[in-house]
């Protein structure tokens, strides 16, 4: 018979002994630990046993909501030496953590592209929430072994001709930007992200331990310039946490490879590595580790080595993708045999060397062509721009030597002074302002005129003035030649017969409207 529900009692009979039969008691098991001391942003926390190197783990205040992140650095026999993400002032010894069961990662997709964010992945440019987000990537990870590699061979054009002409960047390499504070290095750094444009280069700029005024006015020149529409800003401030300063720059690389995977060539800017490796010798000494020279931890090579590392141009099988590394170290009184700057330069492939003096001479960008080296070499070159580059190099040098000798003021003979010319000529036509990337092409015919003795006739004070001139010459009467060097063709003998043609015809032009301008201010 029936019930009011409209269900007989066998079947509810049928639904209980069902029930009963499955049941299963599911018991969870949950490690909890607790903080045993908080300070300078390291926590001691008894408890957790099972805990992994670099796992997450989860503070929860007595007094907050919101929980708190911290990193597990040091597995001790019986405690674990965290360090917090965050704000740690609201910790206090008895509160509970617990495990997550992840190495710290962030999350990581095509929405980060054009935003500023922390060191976690979170946006911190009041324009809401980041979409898509289609994965979260470890931040630190082991690089790419040597079999999904290729050779560097691929050139990733800065647009500064002192750089692209003898110390070439290629697509994958590590070059590091090294020199004292104020010598131009961020802005070589800025220059090669505003060159990028129209390169489908993913470009990353990780600031670390920068003062926030001046994070805002990177952020600015690369909006000004129409390269936040392909950068990410990852940002620790000096104003952050050691730990957070710490992490940034595998967040940048964890953000790069979600990109490099997908087969996109990619550049990251670690500015700098000198801020980052002060944060881990505080964190370091806060955690009692030994320390070793100048007080940095025995393992702070191993800090830079594992983020340099991967750096890669892909091979085809893997997609093709590549990650461009430019680490900035900052040195004091332009001593590169400090620790730091020389850990840094046994890793990366090449160093570009800035120099004080040159800085304040006005020799801008100040690069020291003596110091400075690409290990990657002419691979990384437009074959037009090896062919008129090898001179470049020998007619700098043999300048510097006879300059340094002409300072006695002996009588020189007439070749001498020849070369003399030429150099400060030569070191005149590679002074360029700073966002004004240069195309490949335009830096070939400008270099080729300087190296073949075409502008010994121009004054050095009129070559500003000359080089401008010439390209807008170029572009406007002869635009076939830049078309040539533009296809990777080289620098035929066609094209250099035109050169020879072309640079004295518009030398007579530009001395013609010289005189003329002369005349007229008689």
């Amino acid at each position: 018979m029936a019930n009011d529900f409209g269900l007989r009692a066998s079947e509810i009979k049928d639904v209980l002994l069902s029930e009963i039969q499955n049941y299963e008691e599911e018991l969870k098991s949950e490690e909890i630990g607790e903080i045993l001391e908080v300070k300078d942003g390291v926590a001691r926390i008894y408890g957790l046993t099972k805990a992994m190197a670099s796992e997450m783990l989860e503070i929860s205040p007595a007094d907050r909501s919101e929980p708190v992140t911290a990193l597990a650095l040091n597995l001790e026999e019986d405690n674990i030496g965290a360090v917090i993400m965050g704000d740690w002032t609201g910790l206090h010894e008895g509160d509970q953590v617990r495990r997550t069961g992840r190495v710290l990662d962030i999350p990581a997709g095509p929405g980060y592209v054009g935003r500023v964010v922390d060191a976690l992945g979170n946006p911190i440019d009041d324009q809401g929430e980041i979409s898509p987000i289609e994965e979260r990537r470890q931040i630190d990870v082991v690089a790419p072994g040597i079999v999904m590699r290729q050779p560097v061979n691929e050139p990733l054009q800065t647009g500064i001709k002192a750089i692209d002409s003898m110390i070439p960047i290629g697509r994958g390499q590590r070059e590091l930007i090294i020199g004292d504070r104020g010598t131009g290095k961020t802005t070589i750094a800025l220059d090669a992200i505003v060159n990028q444009k129209g390169a489908g280069v993913v470009c990353v700029y990780c600031a670390i331990g920068q003062r926030a005024s001046k994070v805002a006015g990177v952020v600015e020149t690369l909006q000004k310039y129409g390269a936040m529409d392909y950068t990410v800003v990852v940002a620790a401030n000096a104003s952050d946490p050691a730990s957070m300063q710490y992490i940034a720059p595998y967040s940048a690389s964890a953000l790069a490879e979600h990109f490099m995977w997908k087969g996109q060539p990619t550049l990251v800017v670690f500015d700098d590595l000198s801020k980052q490796a002060n944060a881990y010798r505080q964190l370091s000494l806060v955690l009692r580790r030994p320390p070793g020279r100048e007080a940095f931890p025995g393992d702070v090579f191993y800090l830079h080595s594992r983020l340099l590392e991967r750096a890669a141009k892909l091979s085809d099988a893997e997609g093709g993708g590549s990650m461009t590394a430019l680490p900035i170290i900052e040195t004091q009184a332009g001593d590169v045999s400090a620790y730091i700057p020389t850990n840094v330069i046994s890793i990366t492939d090449g160093q570009i060397y800035l120099e004080p003096d040159l800085f304040y001479s006005g020799v801008r960008p100040a690069v020291n062509v003596g110091i400075s080296v690409s290990r990657v070499g002419g691979a990384a070159q437009v074959k037009a721009m090896k062919k008129v580059a090898g001179r470049l190099r020998l007619d700098l040098a043999q300048y510097r030597e006879l300059e340094a000798f002409a300072q006695f003021g002996s009588d020189l003979d007439k070749a001498t002074q020849q070369q003399l010319a030429r150099g400060e000529r030569t070191v005149e036509v590679l002074k360029q302002n700073q966002y004004q990337p240069m195309a490949v092409e335009n830096q070939v015919c400008v270099l080729y005129a300087v190296t073949q003795g075409h502008l010994d006739e121009i004054e050095v004070a009129d070559l500003r003035e000359w080089e401008k001139g010439f390209h807008e010459f170029l572009s406007g009467q002869h635009s076939e030649v830049i078309d040539g060097i533009r296809d990777g063709s080289g620098l035929t003998d066609e094209l250099t017969e035109s050169l020879t043609k072309i640079i004295p015809e518009y030398n007579r032009v530009f001395l013609d409207g010289k005189e003329v301008m002369t005349d007229e201010s008689n």
